[in-house]
């Protein structure tokens, strides 16, 4: 009888084990969880995975991704170490730190240590409650223990190294490590490892940056409890001197970034710039204005036209500059280009077949309707070749080019190239050849990378998937000339690149100085002015901002890309080898003034005497219909002349009879005395 009521005691016990047990599991389970998702700051990073920018959450708090793979192993081990040396093995709750905690609480008549698993602070971090009351350590008890049930170990871990307080406004290691080491968790130091296990203990009381002092101390005890426990030797005791200051966050290509924030909508965004060729370009930026004037600014883009990749993208001088207006991106901002549409004008003229590099261009006075455009030196030349004239960058033969070709064509393949151009009225006029219309530094940079690679252009983008192919603007052919000659244009002093073709380019009034240039891989754009448009006295874009685009350039890499050989198809040769339609280019101005006049004699007038200098006798005409015969006294001295003037040698003193006739059989003529 008296076994029977031992195994009936024994029985009941056992059934209210399991029902107490069972209880608990259905206690534990029905534990609210908080939501585990963690909002952490948006991350924009550059080619290699390096960070550009980082923005803090919607509560203003630095809080960036981590997980457990990203940081730095030992590290790991040490915060295990020092915080909760059973978390592998306990369900949540460590019973033997429960006690050790109680048990040193009651000896000494306070709280020595709190018995806090790292499962226990998540749990605590997750609500954002305190641990002064019991009500409080039961939930964090609770809450840990389910947490246990639904997560893995290493899910736990990456929640403590998300949410871990660093002080201030710093959450989570990485975080704290970008802020008071400038260093990404993959590789710390003992010193800093303990005095990133110290501090969310007492974020507030052991901030480096505000209690240098507090925060000795305390990376000094964690360092000693470590070496007491064999986790760092007695050698790590001589660490590094404590770093009182924290540091902003990466904020490079602060506008684009924005940009990329704005529209991408992703927590983490992997971008094809260079962040050591980005920071280099904003160091430059920053220097060339320094000196230069408190409103002036200055925009740069590099990009690499084989791929469509944007390496590095400068807004602006200074993002936070308000007299600069450093919050205006303007690689984005539609300004006059100037004359950087020179080479696109005659690369047309090229695939037309109006013009060759050699062929003779007027360059003298002209009136296009009501439009009579001057060269920016005052100056004209004469009759000069395509190639002088592009690299020259005269005003006269592109407007005449572009009268030959239509404005609205000229539109058009800048919006083939992929931009927006920006006209002041309904329609284009001969004035956008000199930059009478608005685009962007940007665009700017685009259509210079489809004139590097025209049989394979794609639209510049910062992310892989906005790169598209682009048809052609230009053949190879007309690429190719307008890369050899612009490469032939006159660099600034200290320029020792040869391999690169580029244009400057300074808008009406000095509002713009322009700089583009390409070489066998990338484009450089560089723009410099006021944000606001105000002109700038004295600004000229091969004096301001050429040197900035060479600068550029070196920081790209030591050489240049050499600019590919001539296709088979290009013409090879001096004017006198060129057929003749291209020996020599007319203007519609040109057609349209000798249609209606004859040849006649501007000098000297018929009857005069004329000293000869060097023996020669100058004579112009005007009007007519080139190609001029010339004749002297009867006889033919020059055939197939497009000049308007021509130096006649008389056999000796006394009179000379010149006679003109044009393509059309009429002639002019004089007789004077030469002395």
């Amino acid at each position: 009888m008296r076994l029977s009521r031992t195994f009936g005691l024994l029985a009941v016990a056992l059934w209210a084990a399991a029902f107490g047990r069972d209880r608990f599991d259905h206690w534990i389970d029905r534990t609210e969880i908080p939501v585990l998702a963690i909002e952490t700051g948006v991350e924009v990073l550059d080619r290699r995975g390096h960070l550009l920018r980082a923005f803090q959450t919607s509560d203003d708090r630095w809080r960036l991704a981590a997980s457990v793979a990203e940081v730095d192993p030992e590290f790991l081990c040490l915060l295990i170490r020092y915080e909760d040396k059973r978390f592998y093995d306990h369900a949540g709750v460590d019973p033997v730190a429960m006690l050790r905690a109680a048990a040193q609480g009651v000896w000494n008549g306070r709280i020595v240590s709190g018995g806090s698993t790292l499962t226990m602070q998540v749990a605590r971090l997750l609500e954002e409650s305190g641990t002064g009351s019991w009500p409080g350590k039961l939930r964090q008890i609770r809450l840990a223990l389910a947490l246990e049930r639904r997560l893995s170990k290493e899910q736990i871990l990456s929640l403590y190294l998300v949410r871990a307080p660093y002080g201030g406004n710093l959450e989570g290691l990485r975080a704290a490590t970008l802020a008071y080491y400038r260093k990404e968790p993959r590789r710390l130091t003992p010193t800093q490892a303990a005095m990133l296990i110290a501090l969310p203990q007492s974020p507030e009381s052991r901030r480096p940056d505000r209690f240098p002092e507090r925060a000795l101390r305390a990376r000094k005890h964690v360092i000693e409890r470590l070496v007491g426990a064999g986790a760092l030797t007695p050698e790590d005791r001589s660490g590094q001197a404590l770093r009182a200051k924290r540091h902003e966050f990466a904020a490079l290509a602060p506008h684009l970034t924005d940009r990329i924030r704005n529209t991408n909508g992703g927590q983490l965004v992997r971008t094809t710039l260079d962040v050591g060729i980005q920071r280099k370009l904003e160091r430059m930026a920053a220097n060339a204005v320094a000196t230069a004037g408190r409103h002036l600014s200055v925009a740069m883009m590099v990009a690499d036209h084989q791929t469509g990749e944007i390496i590095a993208s400068v807004g602006s001088a200074s993002y936070a500059n308000d007299r600069r207006g450093g919050f205006i991106d303007m690689t984005q901002a539609r300004r006059s280009p100037g004359s950087t549409l020179k080479p696109l004008i005659y690369g047309m003229g090229f695939d037309q077949g109006l013009i060759h590099p050699e062929t003779l261009v007027s360059d003298r006075p002209m009136q296009f309707g009501a439009y009579a455009p001057q060269n920016f030196d005052g100056v004209f030349r004469g009759d000069i070749r395509v190639r002088q004239a592009l690299q020259a960058s005269l005003n006269l033969p592109v407007v005449s080019i572009l009268d030959r070709l239509g404005p609205a064509n000229l539109i058009a393949k800048l919006r083939q190239a992929g931009a927006s151009p920006q006209l002041a009225g309904d329609q284009a006029g001969l004035a956008i050849a000199l930059g009478g219309l608005g685009l962007s530094l940007s665009e700017l940079v685009q259509l210079y990378a489809v004139i590097a690679q025209p049989d394979r252009a794609k639209t510049l983008a910062a992310t892989q998937g906005a790169i598209a192919p682009l048809p052609p603007v230009l053949s190879k052919r007309a690429s190719w000339y307008i890369g050899d000659i612009l490469k032939g244009v006159p660099r600034p002093a200290m320029a020792g690149r040869k391999d690169v073709a580029f244009k400057t380019g300074t808008s009406y009034g000095h509002r713009d100085a322009w700089a583009i240039g390409y070489d066998g891989r990338h484009v450089v754009g560089v723009w410099m002015g006021r944000a606001d448009g105000t002109p700038v006295p004295g600004a000229f874009g091969g004096e301001l901002a050429a040197p900035l685009m060479f600068q550029a350039f070196d920081k790209i890499k030591p050489d240049s890309d050499p600019l590919p050989a001539p296709p088979r198809d290009a013409l090879l040769s001096g004017n006198a080898e060129l057929p003749q339609p291209l020996q020599r280019f007319i203007s519609r101005v040109e057609q349209r003034g000798v249609a209606q006049d004859h040849p006649k004699v501007a000098f000297p007038p018929d009857g005069a005497r004329v000293a000869l200098r060097g023996g020669a006798l100058t004579v112009q005409i005007r009007d007519g219909v080139a190609p001029f015969t010339w004749m002297q006294n009867g006889t033919p001295v020059l055939t197939n002349s497009w000049d308007r003037q021509a130096q006649l040698v008389p056999s000796g003193r006394g009179y000379v009879q010149v006679r003109v006739i044009d393509a059309r059989g009429r002639a002019t003529g004089t007789t004077v005395f030469a002395e």
